[in-house]
């Protein structure tokens, strides 16, 4: 999984953001359509989706990708639940033709470069702590975390 979350064409995306750091997200990121070279949707990473995903895939492990186009936000976001109608649910609603309000944790950034780091003690407490949130709201590990677009930019926990 990304570190934050993107999507091609229409459809409910609860975490898109409309504003300045949606497009700093796909700026850092370089989210634009390979072919056409239109711009993607981005938006916060969406726990309650993602943990979904793993239930109904039955996954064991997980890994993250991008973790650091993160790295120049003062506060990061991640979705852990979702308003529907007034009422605040940790579920994924199944009618996706309501409205759906994300609830967010946040995080503080770690800001700094994280793609010379080859060692996990030496992530940024801040980062370390965000994946640890993530492990434990999830249930299951992330067990490799790539931090740059070099291959040894990646971390094998």
């Amino acid at each position: 999984f990304k570190a934050y979350c993107t999507r091609v064409g229409s459809g409910p995306f609860p975490t898109e953001l409309f504003d300045a750091t949606g497009e700093k997200l796909r700026e850092v990121g370089h989210e634009f359509g390979a072919v056409t070279g239109r711009p993607r949707r981005c938006g916060w990473l969406d726990l309650v989706a993602l943990r979904y995903a793993v239930i109904i895939d039955g996954v064991t492990d997980l890994i993250m990708m991008k973790a650091d186009c993160l790295d120049s936000f003062d506060i990061i976001k991640v979705c852990t639940s979702y308003r529907v109608d007034g009422r605040e649910t940790l579920e994924l609603p199944f009618d996706i033709s309501q409205p759906v309000e994300p609830v967010y944790t946040e995080f503080k950034g770690w800001k700094c470069d994280l793609s010379g780091i080859r060692r996990e003690e030496d992530l940024p407490v801040e980062f370390r702590e965000y994946i640890a949130f993530m492990e434990k709201y999830l249930g299951v590990p992330v067990k490799i975390i790539s931090l740059g677009p070099d291959r040894e930019a990646t971390i094998f926990r």
